[in-house]
């Protein structure tokens, strides 16, 4: 029988992604039933679990999230306004008129989301019987479209009136208002003072501390970040030229009459080459704690087994998430499941040099 400290260190030095499977399938047939749990936990903890990365540690980016859109509007606010001098209503229409994008710089002194910006035009909209402003056009500005001067006036009407602590009125009890933040906390002099001397890193970590890290842009795309591995997969396919369906209810029948893929719900991706023909499945899964990884491990015994009655074509793994660190009965599995073809965000690259994929790459 095979030495299993010596497999692990065959598979960890494997000279690449197929020599690493190759000896992986070799498993079954060197060592006795009983010791295959051992081996695969053994070669997923030392092999895959150091590629392992969470979830958490990734957002889905955005460009208007990026510095140089704060910078453009922060220019146009800071110089219209004379170091935020001069922030009087009627200055601050004329600013927001001539430079639509400086919006984002007064909104984001005021706390406020887009949404609850636009929900506050609506409070001075009535008082001042002047039309409120929706949230899209309040998107719009900040991007830089062109606003009409009484579009600005119920804007600038919020900022002033936000300021000066008169928008939503006193508070009671154990809240208090957004105005009440270091960089606000007396009104436009702070504002110009730390516009004029910088914020201090305690403050700007402070503002994280209650605000998140990342929080507005997680938020933004909470509908993504479910498909964080499917994005990122799609996209190296993508860029690489491998025609691929990426799954979903609306296509099951399809996967079926085209692939033979009888399987329900279907792998995340199937694979084919310019005649239809299938390639290989895979299957993504995130998963942030032991138990729900061993939960998840089981979708790939039953994609082997399908995998296996489609003619043996290759079953790939790409998973993320601390929890797929529990290798006897989560990790291990799917290293077994899948020849170890299990691949991570930071390992993702590889992919491409697994069969079948240099052969299906069209630059």
């Amino acid at each position: 029988m095979a030495d299993i400290e010596a497999t692990v260190a065959e598979v960890a030095a494997a000279t690449d992604w197929n020599a690493r499977v190759a000896l992986i399938r070799k498993v079954p047939e060197a060592f006795g039933t009983a010791s295959h749990r051992d081996v695969y936990a053994r070669i997923a903890r030392q092999v895959y679990v150091p590629h392992l990365a969470p979830d958490f540690a990734y957002v889905h980016w955005r460009e208007e999230y990026g510095l140089a859109a704060i910078e453009d509007a922060y220019r146009s606010a800071h110089e219209r306004t004379g170091g935020f001098t001069r922030t009087d209503a009627e200055t601050l229409t004329a600013t927001i008129t001539a430079s639509p994008r400086s919006l984002l710089v007064f909104r984001l002194l005021l706390g406020l989301t887009v949404q609850e910006f636009a929900a506050s035009t609506a409070i001075v909209a009535e008082r001042h019987e002047i039309k409120e402003v929706s949230k899209d056009r309040i998107k719009k500005m900040e991007l830089g479209s062109p606003c009409s001067e009484s579009t600005a006036r119920c804007c600038a009407l919020v900022i002033d009136e936000g300021m000066r602590g008169d928008l939503f009125g006193v508070p009671t009890g154990a809240v208090q208002p957004k105005i009440r933040k270091p960089d606000t906390l007396e009104g436009w002099s702070t504002v110009q003072r730390y516009a004029n001397e910088g914020v201090p890193l305690p403050v700007f970590l402070h503002q994280r501390h209650y605000g998140g890290a990342f929080r507005q842009l997680l938020d933004a795309t909470s509908m993504q970040r479910g498909d964080l591995l499917e994005e990122a997969v799609e996209e190296q396919f993508r860029r690489h030229g491998v025609q691929f369906l990426r799954t979903g209810s609306h296509n099951q029948e399809e996967i079926s009459r085209r692939f033979g893929v009888t399987v329900r719900p279907a792998p995340d991706f199937v694979v084919f080459n310019g005649s239809d023909t299938l390639r290989a499945l895979l299957e993504c899964k995130v998963a942030n704690d032991g138990g729900t990884a061993r939960d998840k491990a089981a979708r790939y015994a039953t994609l082997r087994a399908e995998a296996s009655r489609l003619g043996g074509i290759p079953l790939f793994a790409v998973l993320a998430g601390l929890g797929w660190r529990r290798t006897a009965d989560a990790l291990g599995p799917v290293v077994r499941d899948t020849d170890g073809r299990v691949f991570t965000l930071p390992t993702l690259q590889g992919i491409l040099e697994v069969q079948p994929f240099p052969g299906l790459i069209h630059a």
